[in-house]
């Protein structure tokens, strides 16, 4: 098979305090895809990267911000966030997201 074939339950779970976990998903240099869970009440701090992020909520409701202005987003929304601009999230009631990231996100192996 040509493609990278990612098989959930052998992909590693990194606790990142405060009710947060990451997993991370198929890779390649060019696209990475995370999996994000939360806890209610817990917060992805505000951060800037390098890469476009595109977060998908698999479940539950997030209050997101990007550049200071707010959304609140539930399962089946999406935001698209440019690269460099400030953003981060609280979560609301317990949830996924499913963030994809170009290019990957190296610091995340």
């Amino acid at each position: 098979m040509k493609g990278i074939v990612a098989r959930h339950d052998q992909q590693q779970v990194k606790d990142l305090g405060g009710g947060v976990t990451r997993r991370v998903l198929s890779h390649n240099d060019q696209l990475m895809a995370v999996e994000v869970a939360f806890e209610t009440g817990s917060e992805g701090a505000v951060h800037t990267h390098e890469h476009v992020q595109c977060s998908y909520v698999l479940s539950g409701r997030f209050l997101y911000s990007v550049e200071g202005e707010a959304a609140e987003l539930k399962t089946g929304d999406s935001i698209v966030v440019p690269s460099g601009l400030p953003h981060g999230t609280v979560c609301l009631e317990k949830g996924v997201l499913l963030d994809i990231f170009t290019p990957q996100r190296k610091d995340f192996l």
